[in-house]
């Protein structure tokens, strides 16, 4: 999908929901038939994944991450040119660039209880309320019901009211059908509800962060430089082969997408990757010790 096609309302309609509740429901967002496929890639994975350990991650629900490398349909997902709009726009104002946080298969098996009500940001202890760190999107492979452990979210709960001790809402279930996705903010309150019936309810959660932050899940191990040369160019910078100025994340002082395309890493030299501001300012400084002291060298590696 690309973002040229879709009418600028449609894009700020969700984006104005995500900001006002907490969450959104994109429906329709991919054909059910590549939901589908999907799933079949998945299932020997599935299969053989043991349940979680711990009261959090559910000792009676299935997890694995690696999407990418586990089914070739996983990319549709993370790079699905709508979310990414409302994603960028309502993270751009605390970073340059967003990248992969997670992406996340689960199952809930029957008789799970529900799980404890959380908010993803709390994964870094910055400041709350300020800041919008993440923005995670559900995708159902299974039918997603009140009865088989649906999401649920606490709207308006997000933002500054999660300083509050206590939600004022009450929790709605977002029943989906596969194709569709559900966003939420990671300072939404929100968790997996129980299921109650006799099937495993499954789903994954594809997640962005703000670029600077370290994200949940080991993109470079998930995805070492080997793999990731095999993906475009825009899905290996979003899975963290990009530097986020300045100079973050860097490889020998250059962007880590160096590894994917040349032979020899051996000998780099660091090349300056700043912020507009930040060019500004070390270009007067170097403009104006070359007025005052002219003809001396700036390189500090000579006498």
């Amino acid at each position: 999908m690309d973002t040229i096609n879709i009418p600028y309302a449609i894009i700020a309609g969700h984006i104005e929901d995500l900001r006002r509740n907490g969450y959104c429901v994109i429906k329709d967002a991919l054909p059910s038939s590549l939901i589908a496929a999907l799933e079949d890639d998945l299932e020997p994975t599935f299969a053989v994944t043991p349940f979680g350990t711990g009261g959090f991650y559910g000792e009676t629900t299935k997890r694995f991450g690696r999407l990418l490398i586990r089914s070739q349909h996983a990319q549709a997902l993370v790079q699905h040119q709508l979310i990414l709009a409302i994603v960028e726009a309502i993270l751009s104002p605390w970073c340059e660039r967003i990248q992969l946080n997670t992406t996340q298969a689960i199952e809930v098996h029957p008789q799970a209880p529900a799980q404890v009500p959380h908010r993803d940001q709390d994964m870094w202890r910055g400041p709350i309320g300020e800041v919008e760190y993440l923005v995670n999107v559900m995708w159902p492979l299974t039918r997603f019901t009140r009865d088989n452990g649906a999401t649920r979210i606490w709207p308006d709960t997000h933002g500054g009211k999660a300083l509050a001790p206590q939600p004022d809402t009450s929790p709605i279930a977002i029943e989906m059908e596969p194709g569709s996705a559900l966003l939420f903010l990671g300072s939404a309150l929100h968790g997996a509800g129980a299921n109650t019936t006799l099937l495993v309810r499954r789903g994954l959660v594809i997640g962005y962060s703000l670029g600077w932050l370290k994200p949940y899940e080991n993109q470079w191990l998930a995805y070492p430089p080997e793999v990731a040369k095999t993906f475009p160019p825009d899905l290996a910078a979003l899975v963290g082969y990009r530097q986020h100025r300045p100079n973050l994340g860097n490889f020998e002082g250059q962007c880590p997408s160096v590894l994917l395309t040349n032979t020899d890493t051996s000998a780099l030299g660091a090349q300056d990757t700043l912020r507009p501001d930040q060019q500004a300012m070390v270009e007067a400084y170097v403009q104006s010790q070359a007025c005052t002291h002219p003809g001396r060298l700036v390189r500090e590696d000579r006498p």
